[in-house]
């Protein structure tokens, strides 16, 4: 949930690493640090807040190095305060940065403190900064000493390390958590993801499950975890610097919302012909192990898990294949029926995320046949994730980078993804080409849906003095919903709930008054005129109602109801078309009520820790 940024170079890393940190912001923003050795010094600045204040520091008082760490902190351990911000320090001479939870920090804490180390702060990284400086007095070597440590360690983590003694080598290791080699011409970086070094480098090394890189400005050497020199593949991203910048937008978030016709249009391109799904571009191999599949399980979190339970009525509706959708942090701790022939999917926008990585590990556990799974299944958008390199089959989003916490394009796409897995399902030909023909025309719908910004940005204005708010819908509608309540709590801290519209005069409905704001979801579908009913009952008890509507729904604006009108779009399409309404509702509210978008309080982007 933090940003690591690491570099050894023949100038000043400084500047690097800020703007490193700068980019990696949207991984934490609790507080930040860097970590600076030069002339036999260890330099060391701490900020609380965002990296601006980490700035606001450094040009006071300039911190100028070839080699240095920094570090972006969402917090886990501890309080946000700036002793409890990375780097963390001992002895003087070694410094670390650490993303994700080490789960045994509290005995190896008392062992330290026996051995006469003092402890500064309640965050789980102090100990392993104490322990590496400890087998360094044994060893001698960084390299050595990290290693050592990391043996000792329970949980996930990605390290990097410098010593005040070791002027140009840094140590960095991966366990569970993402890093990344940067390969330059004299001089070699490391960080928690690419966009961090796009300003110096584009080519990578994507680190393994336990690698340890040791780098200097001149060289770099890779560890396995079995102590084997190895060598991975440098491969050069193709993202570009304008791919990571917001541009003329004023937040990441909305760009992202703007940028979904084109991402919708990439997913699909390649895999729709103009009369079928996945014409060319599935292996044999792939293809005939979808063929076998009989059962589904669909494993995520959050936004993710909300686009899994749309794909179960697709899947069941169209495919006619019983699917069975888990939240990824409960699915590993129960002991869940897996029947035969049954496929493994996962979804993450950045294919690191904690919870759904150990599911999948746990499934892959129960091996393949009766008792385990045919195959597994990751829908990621970063193709050199943990999640897209330990599964069988992948397929990727193509969202592009997502900066802005509150997942808007890399949910759409998934829902895309997760339409084409049912069309690959689908049996009949003539179903696969009417679904081909829809796919063609979704970027124009959702063209056609951002034209209603003006007015959805007007309709927030009525949400700024509210504390509450209830989302409905109905079928495949009810997920969004969810994800539409998900993402006004997120971004303007409204508290919102979302209810399967027919489930209101169950409970939900004491809640109704003329403080409580009602939004629903009504495409033109099979369930319509049900929706109709549920919203009668909320203008019986005095509901002010918000309806995102088909404009052929007959229904229209009049006391207690306001009503959008939705351009047409398909049924099987609708919960994608009318997911982007709802994301611009979020984010105007979030505006007028002036909190920060991008960065909301308490959360981060890539969740890698349980």
């Amino acid at each position: 949930m933090c940003g690591i940024v690491g570099a050894s170079a023949q100038r000043n890393v400084e500047p690097i690493l800020l703007e490193g940190l700068r980019r990696l912001e949207y991984r934490g923003y609790d507080s930040a640090g860097m970590a600076l050795v030069n002339d036999g010094a260890l330099d060391r600045t701490r900020a609380v807040g965002k990296v601006q204040a980490l700035a606001d520091k450094l040009a006071e008082a300039p911190r100028p190095g070839v080699l240095g760490i920094a570090h972006t902190r969402w917090a886990t351990h501890g309080g946000v305060s700036e002793t409890n911000a990375h780097p963390h320090v001992s002895s003087s001479r070694i410094a670390v940065v650490h993303n994700g939870i080490i789960e045994n920090f509290e005995p190896l804490r008392e062992r330290l403190r026996e051995a006469g180390y003092e402890f500064t702060s309640q965050t789980d990284t102090e100990v392993v900064a104490h322990l590496i400086d400890s087998h360094l007095g044994d060893s001698g070597d960084l390299a050595t000493a990290v290693r050592t440590t990391v043996d000792e360690l329970d949980g996930a983590y990605a390290l990097a390390v410098v010593c005040r003694d070791d002027p140009h080598t840094l140590v960095a290791t991966r366990s569970g958590s993402p890093l990344v080699l940067g390969v330059g011409i004299g001089e070699h970086f490391v960080a928690s993801d690419v966009a961090a070094l796009l300003p110096v480098t584009r080519d990578f090394i994507y680190l393994e499950e336990g690698d340890l890189v040791v780098l200097t400005h001149e060289r770099y050497t890779i560890i396995d975890g079995s102590g084997a020199e190895v060598d991975r593949p440098v491969k050069e991203s193709g993202l570009s610097l304008s791919a990571t910048e917001k541009g003329s937008y004023r937040h990441f978030m909305l760009k992202e919302i703007y940028e979904q016709p084109r991402a919708l249009a990439e997913t699909w391109q390649g895999r729709v012909s103009a009369d079928d799904i996945f014409a060319s571009s599935i292996s044999a191999e792939a293809r005939e192990l979808l063929d076998g599949v009989e059962y589904i399980h669909i494993v995520a979190c959050g936004t993710s898990h909300h686009a899994g339970l749309v794909a179960r009525y697709w899947l069941e509706a169209m495919a006619r294949i019983p699917c069975n959708v888990e939240l990824a942090s409960e699915y590993r701790y129960r002991d869940p029926v897996v029947p035969k022939n049954c496929l493994f999917v996962t979804l993450s926008q950045s294919g690191e995320t904690a919870d759904t990585l150990a599911a999948l590990r746990y499934a892959k556990s129960l091996g393949t046949g009766d008792g385990g799974y045919l195959a597994t299944l990751a829908i990621c958008n970063k193709p050199e994730s943990s999640l897209t390199r330990e599964s069988d089959l992948v397929l990727m989003t193509h969202a592009g980078p997502e900066i802005g916490v509150a997942s808007t394009k890399a949910f759409t796409t998934q829902l895309l993804c997760l339409l084409l897995l049912t069309g690959m399902l689908e049996r009949s030909a003539d179903d696969r080409r009417a679904l081909a023909e829809e796919i063609h025309q979704l970027a124009t719908s959702v063209e056609r849906v951002l034209e209603l910004d003006n007015a959805i940005r007007h309709l927030a204005e009525e949400f700024v003095d509210k504390d509450h708010a209830l989302f409905l819908g109905r079928g495949p509608m009810y997920p969004i919903a969810m994800e539409g309540a998900l993402k006004l709590k997120e971004i303007s801290y409204l508290h919102a709930e979302a209810y399967a519209a027919g489930e209101l005069k169950h409970g939900p409905l004491a809640l109704v008054d003329e403080k409580m704001p009602v939004i629903a979801i009504a495409p033109k579908n099979d369930w319509l005129e049900k929706v109709k009913s549920n919203l009668q009952e909320v203008r019986a008890r005095g509901g002010k109602l918000y309806v995102f509507a088909d404009a052929a729904s007959g229904l229209d604006t009049g006391p207690g109801i306001t009503v959008l009108d939705m351009p047409h779009v398909d049924e099987t399409l609708a919960p994608i078309a009318y997911t982007v309404p709802l994301q611009l509702l979020a984010y105007h509210v979030a505006v007028a009520k002036g909190t920060d978008v991008d960065q909301p309080r308490n959360l981060a982007k890539s969740v890698t820790v349980e």
